[in-house]
């Protein structure tokens, strides 16, 4: 039986045979522990010297500004709680966006426990933070801001610079974004954003074809962050524990690799995200996010009086893997919380599906899952007639 047409990478990517092979070796022969100070140790440690090298060449970072963790969840937390911590008990006000990842909402509401306010940005009905939001928020002087770069459901791209900016005249206040669904569909560069007022950013290795267990956060060298994790002080002390340099190396290699594809890869995505959504429209597709900047690879749609979860599972049987919602929240069954931000009606939002497209993407899978969901369609609707 053949795997469906995977059509869902943003929840995660295929693990590219390149980065494997650079992998490989590090699961076998060169197991050494980085900290151990042995020939084996050694040549683990080289080997994460190269991958920094890498993170940092396709974030636009310094190194040393590279520290890596287990997953975007734990770099989003590292940022919200370390900073918190940082700050001390006096707390203060924490400003975010209402449509970011869980990860980052969650733990964003844990800080409202030690005495911080929080401050939720306003979307407006395409996606984004709305600059009206914002210079609202300025006058409270947020001591934390975290706003995504680039929305992981709709692939709406945010002002993040802009924002920044706005913050840093206005006062201050550490600045993140979450940039892990940008790393690989456009140019990032770290450097610039800083100098714009951004502190901080949150990559994944297994949104770019590299493994998952890999992450890193890019932190302005600055700012004290409180480590969420004692121990042995590996990452400068801000992530003990043994690293796991086999999905190190991975995601370094999968760095140079989509830094590579980045010449040809976005304008392909975007011919085949243009094919997909003018096989929408007459379908009667509401688009989500059309009139905002988007990464290339993304389209968000409902059909009004379909069930998401039910339209996804016919898919999945006809051979399409797509999504609905958010992956890393689809044990919610409430609707998608980034729609309820943009004022999208609760019965429309229910009715959800993420189609994000990848390197191995075609014209003829496009076609193919157009032509499957018209069939699903008219079968639910069929369905739904005989039902009443």
């Amino acid at each position: 039986m053949s795997l469906p047409v995977y059509l869902d990478y943003n929840a995660t990517t295929p693990l590219d045979t390149r980065v494997l092979e650079a992998m490989t070796p590090y699961l076998k022969t060169r197991y050494g522990n980085a900290s151990s100070r042995h020939e084996y140790g050694r040549v683990a440690r080289q080997a994460m010297d190269t991958a920094r090298q890498q993170v940092a060449a396709a974030a636009g970072a310094q190194p040393t500004e590279i520290i890596f963790v287990s997953g975007g969840s734990e770099a989003n937390n590292l940022f919200l709680k370390g900073a918190a911590a940082a700050f001390g008990l006096a707390g203060g006000v924490v400003a975010f966006s209402a449509i970011e990842h869980p990860c980052a909402l969650n733990a964003a509401r844990q800080l409202a426990r030690q005495n911080w306010k929080l401050l939720e940005l306003p979307i407006d009905a395409a996606g984004r933070v709305t600059r009206a939001g914002v210079d609202a928020a300025l006058t409270q002087k947020p001591r934390l801001w975290s706003v995504m770069l680039a929305n992981n459901e709709t692939g709406v791209i945010q002002e993040v610079a802009e924002f920044a900016a706005r913050a840093q005249t206005a006062g201050g206040g550490w600045f993140h974004s979450d940039a892990a669904q940008v790393l690989g569909k456009q140019p990032l560069d770290f450097r610039a954003l800083n100098r714009t007022g951004v502190h901080a950013l949150t990559l994944s290795a297994h949104k770019i074809y590299g493994p998952k267990g890999a992450a890193a956060l890019v932190v302005d060298k600055r700012l004290d962050l409180i480590p969420l994790i004692a121990g042995g002080g590996q990452e400068s002390g801000l992530r003990s524990g043994t690293e796991n340099v086999a999905a190190i190396v991975g995601f370094g290699a999968a760095c140079e690799l989509a830094v590579s594809r980045l010449n040809n890869l976005p304008a392909r995505l975007r011919h085949l995200q243009a094919r997909l959504e003018a096989g929408l429209a007459p379908l009667g597709a509401t688009l989500f996010g059309i009139d905002a900047p988007r990464l290339p690879n993304t389209s968000y749609f409902a059909f009004a009086d379909i069930d998401g979860e039910t339209l996804l599972a016919w898919l999945d049987r006809a051979g399409f893997a797509v999504a609905s919602g958010a992956a890393c929240s689809s044990v919610n069954p409430n609707p998608s919380h980034v729609l309820l931000a943009m004022g999208v009606p609760e019965a429309l939002a229910r009715g959800a599906l993420r189609v994000s497209l990848g390197v191995e993407t075609n014209e003829a899978q496009i076609d193919a899952f157009l032509l499957a969901l018209k069939t699903a369609l008219t079968d639910l609707k069929n369905l739904t007639a005989l039902r009443r």
